[in-house]
């Protein structure tokens, strides 16, 4: 591939990447104008948030294998296709039935399209360009989220609603374009045969958890329903694993777990993960609840997020480099653990500059935690593997981000139940901060038992 093709492709994928990123976060701002509009209770309405989350980790094993099936350019094209007009339907739904149906449709699309969008970049480019390509899809795909929620304000505040998904239009119109012009054809030669009994045992599984640790501390369910539901996706994951060690081509090939490389990543990574979101949901109450920000107020102050996640992505390679993917892992991620801690310790005597600081070393370290982990999941696997893995690692992303809020959530009423609280109190977030803080360390502990050659494959010289 030639270098100005190098870096395209990349950031055509991070930009759909982006579009669903932003789109996730966006909706979340605007759900009390659209409950109004809709004649809809606002805690209803997040059914459509929900309808979503679901579909996309349900969907996300199947695209590994229709990437190698039926090319990941033609599929890619088409998730695209879906996202976009799904959008378009969910700006012109009248009722909450409509918009959970149009939402859920666009949870398909958003499935197939940011793993199969990864794979087309791994195939595209040699080892030794995989931590640059990787680096290059996460800048968009990081300031999704983090601008979400300032646009979706402005967009509900002087337009409305519907114009948040009515935006993703010329996006995925372009978007189409150009993945028609500059990615690439590639699928493989000899596909196995679509592991229904498998997709549908894992479909269950992931379900049920990420619905049960969606729920956890939420009072969205009675204790018991949310037990039932997890353990009813802990018995769906274990018949699933007794499936795949009798079938030769399972839809989420567990016998990648033996590359030490991408188990560090799956176990490291999930460990990174469950810290990574929960502290944007920690730290948006703290700053509202706690501090007495406006949502506005609060979308500003992460802004420093952003910069720090923006600057930092030219000095990746070197960066990696001179450490070494293993020592970089390790003392990155005890960093990590070291800004979660601080931002336990925030009260509103602290003062903003201190604030702004640490969130933007949290950006930072949280960029090259990403494109590190990312990059290390492909570093010894053959192409033939990418697609499978893939799929396998988002998949296990989902699921270990929504346990990670549900954790945190619940973390933070057993607190508020011991402090006694009629409200959330700044002291009630601090032991969810110090509990996801010891998640990193424990993530630090997992890269530490990587040989110190761990990832030579990606030739970072």
């Amino acid at each position: 591939m030639s270098a100005r093709r190098s870096l395209i492709v990349p950031l055509i994928v991070g930009c759909a990447q982006f579009m669903h990123q932003f789109d996730g976060s966006v909706i979340a701002t605007a759900l009390p104008a659209m409950a109004r509009s809709l004649g809809e209770d606002p805690l209803r309405l997040n059914l459509a948030i929900t309808c979503y989350l679901l579909a996309l980790a349900v969907f996300v094993p199947v695209s590994g294998w229709l990437s190698d099936k039926f090319g990941g350019k033609r599929v890619f094209m088409i998730a695209i296709v879906i996202f976009s007009l799904s959008s378009l339907f969910c700006g012109l739904s009248h009722n909450l039935t409509e918009l959970v149906v149009w939402r859920t449709l666009q949870g398909v699309g958003g499935a197939m399209m940011t793993p199969v969008g990864r794979i087309i970049v791994i195939k595209s480019v040699p080892k030794s360009e995989v931590v640059q390509a990787i680096n290059w899809i996460t800048i968009p795909a990081l300031l999704g989220p983090i601008l979400g929620p300032s646009v979706g304000g402005f967009i509900v505040t002087y337009f409305s609603w519907e114009w948040i998904f009515f935006i993703n239009l010329p996006i995925g119109l372009l978007g189409v374009f150009l993945v028609k012009a500059f990615i690439p054809d590639l699928r493989e030669s000899d596909v196995p045969r679509f592991d229904l009994r498998g997709f549908l045992l894992v479909g269950c599984a992931v379900a049920a958890l990420i619905l049960g640790f969606e729920a956890m501390g939420r009072g969205l369910f009675p204790t018991s329903a949310v037990i039932v539901l997890i353990g009813a996706g802990l018995c769906c994951a274990v018949l699933y694993i007794a499936h795949a060690r009798r079938r030769e081509s399972p839809i989420v090939d567990l016998n990648l777990l033996r590359q030490r490389t991408f188990s560090v990543s799956i176990w490291g990574g999930a460990l990174v993960y469950i810290g990574a979101t929960s502290q944007v949901f920690l730290l948006a109450l703290l700053l509202q609840l706690g501090f007495g920000f406006t949502p506005f107020e609060s979308g500003l102050t992460t802004l420093a997020t952003a910069a720090g996640s923006i600057m930092i992505k030219s000095m990746v390679r070197p960066v990696l480099r001179f450490f070494g993917i293993r020592r970089l892992l390790i003392y990155n991620t005890l960093l990590t653990a070291a800004y979660i801690f601080a931002c336990g310790l925030f009260r509103e005597n602290t003062p903003y500059l201190l604030i702004l600081l640490i969130l933007w070393i949290a950006g930072l370290s949280r960029s090259v935690e990403y494109t590190a982990i990312q990059s290390l999941a492909y570093a010894d696997l053959p192409p033939a593997l990418t697609a499978r893995a893939t799929s396998f690692s988002s998949m296990s992303q989902q699921i270990w981000l929504s346990f990670g809020v549900g954790l945190v959530a619940l973390v933070m009423q057993l607190a508020r139940e011991w402090h006694g609280h009629e409200v959330i109190a700044p002291n009630d977030i601090t032991p969810a901060y110090f509990v996801i803080a010891f998640a990193s360390l424990a993530a630090a502990g997992i890269f530490a038992r990587m040989p110190k050659s761990a990832g030579a494959e990606l030739d970072l010289r």
